[in-house]
């Protein structure tokens, strides 16, 4: 069966288009776009809030196991805190996906470092310019890293503690609390550190366990356990899990629900 506009052209009296251009040309459509880009909109599986505060000699940082697809509690035993060195360890919240892809980046740097035998490696004051003008450069290209990184470690004796979000604002504080939990556990800290300027190590574990469960009561998203980094003079490690120490007894005093 032939095709109607080649029908239609044999329908038309030759002499009426005898040297002249072609009225009807065939349709011409663009071929298929293969440079399209890509953007994560949303996050997918997401970790919550990053707890870390500094103590008398160093730095303790918790976040909790949980990573939530949505409000699904769909995988309870990742890990969101990355020891990078023995100074440096970093916590992160948001997008899992996104941070796996940049603690590749930071693992491989550290190699890199490694492999010059320099006597030099990342300190945290570097790490966290560092990550400020990476989540800043992907968030100017509209495609950020959806995660918030809190920095914590040693810098020449000297606790350290940083914060960076997916657009680059930054900031170091004595205290940092990421997400929700920055409405709900930072106030706890702060009322801790302005009771016990001088906290010891294990005042600052107790501090750290006292936000994680007040997380877990209020927080649809965090989870039971834990990982608390701690750094120090004699190096930086991560512990755990732990499981927070829950009481379901006080929701009997709760009314007007």
């Amino acid at each position: 069966m032939e095709a109607p506009m080649e029908l239609l052209r044999q329908s038309i009296n030759p002499s009426f288009t005898m040297n002249a251009p072609d009225i009807m040309p065939l349709p011409s459509f663009p071929a298929f776009a293969t440079d399209f880009k890509s953007r994560t909109m949303n996050p997918i599986t997401t970790g919550t809030s990053v707890v870390a505060l500094k103590f008398d000699g160093g730095v303790m940082m918790a976040a909790d196991t949980l990573g939530s697809y949505g409000s699904l509690a769909r995988f309870p035993n990742i890990e969101r805190l990355l020891r990078v060195n023995d100074s440096t360890i970093i916590g992160a919240s948001g997008d899992y996906a996104d941070y796996q892809y940049l603690r590749d980046i930071i693992e491989q740097k550290v190699i890199d470092e490694a492999c010059q035998d320099d006597g030099f490696g990342i300190k945290p004051k570097n790490l966290h310019c560092w990550l400020t003008r990476v989540m800043y450069n992907r968030r100017s290209k509209f495609n950020p890293l959806w995660n918030i990184y809190v920095v914590a470690g040693l810098q020449d004796g000297v606790p350290y503690l940083g914060y960076v979000d997916k657009i680059g604002t930054s900031f170091e504080a004595p205290q940092v609390v990421s997400g929700l939990g920055g409405y709900l556990a930072l106030p706890l800290l702060r009322d801790a550190v302005e009771k016990k300027p001088k906290m010891n190590q294990q005042e600052a574990r107790a501090a750290i366990g006292d936000a994680m469960r007040l997380l877990f009561y209020r927080d649809c998203q965090a989870f039971h356990k834990y990982h608390l980094g701690v750094i120090t003079k004699d190096g930086a490690k991560i512990e755990g899990p732990f499981e927070v120490d829950v009481n379901w007894d006080l929701g009997y005093h709760i009314h007007g629900y």
